[in-house]
């Protein structure tokens, strides 16, 4: 147990020390790199940024907990989520930086010519922050307070000392670069555990086709049936329920 809890802290501090190099790396050295990276983040990067921003803790554990709690009907959530993803990045995006501007309140006023369309886009703004911000800051305190067996109250505090570093640190420039590292963890997090259990449940290689196969022991039965009776038994509803 001693040794699984050293790897964890080495795991979790070596990470933290190659977010802070990368924020140091690619720190700001102008208003343009602090607020927009300067805009040389190529398409690849800044979707790869954008893809770890959709892992994070607010997708993962919240997303999870509702289909967890909904069942497959929780999924209209998560299709809304990524939705609103590809909707600001194809509708809003290209033109703060066309319009050379920072912000979306500042591109609004100047684009409506009128300050009551900034106000109305700042309190927008705020509550989607506050909504999103409470939601990874709660899942930053679960995930470090289980992880480095400490109380929640300090694994949030010391989630939040690392997200302020690096982002003071290196601003937008920083943030992206720092969002590249982070989405190389989660992907291969994300796949490499997937791919594994589709292969010794049902001896398929591709989760997603393994989702509708069945089970590798040769009982016949589908792998949803068997991951019905799973979430059925911790007390969820069934994962195949359309019902919100």
């Amino acid at each position: 147990m001693d040794d699984l809890k050293t790897l964890t802290y080495i795991a979790v501090f070596g990470s933290f020390g190659v977010y802070f190099a990368i924020a140091w790396w690619a720190r700001a050295g102008s208003t343009s790199e602090f607020y927009a990276a300067g805009g040389g983040v190529g398409p690849l990067a800044n979707g790869m940024a954008i893809g770890a921003d959709w892992m994070s803790a607010a997708s993962f554990i919240s997303m999870a907990g509702l289909i967890s709690f909904l069942g497959y009907g929780g999924s209209v959530f998560l299709m809304g989520w990524t939705g609103g993803y590809v909707l600001l990045a194809m509708c809003l995006a290209p033109y703060l930086r066309k319009h050379g501007k920072f912000t979306v309140p500042e591109f609004i006023g100047d684009r409506y010519y009128s300050k009551t369309a900034r106000v109305v886009a700042v309190g927008c703004l705020i509550i989607a922050s506050l909504t999103y911000v409470i939601g990874q800051m709660k899942g930053v305190g679960v995930a470090f307070s289980r992880f480095l067996e400490v109380d929640y109250g300090l694994g949030l505090g010391i989630g939040m000392c690392v997200v302020w570093v690096y982002a003071v640190l290196g601003g937008m420039k920083g943030i992206t670069y720092t969002q590249i590292a982070q989405y190389v963890v989660l992907i291969f997090a994300y796949t490499v555990p997937a791919v594994f259990i589709s292969i010794h449940l049902t001896g398929n290689p591709i989760p997603q086709l393994g989702l509708g196969s069945t089970m590798a022991d040769g009982s016949g039965m589908y792998l949803l049936d068997k991951l019905d009776l799973v979430v059925t038994d911790l007390g969820f509803k069934e994962y195949t329920t359309d019902t919100l």
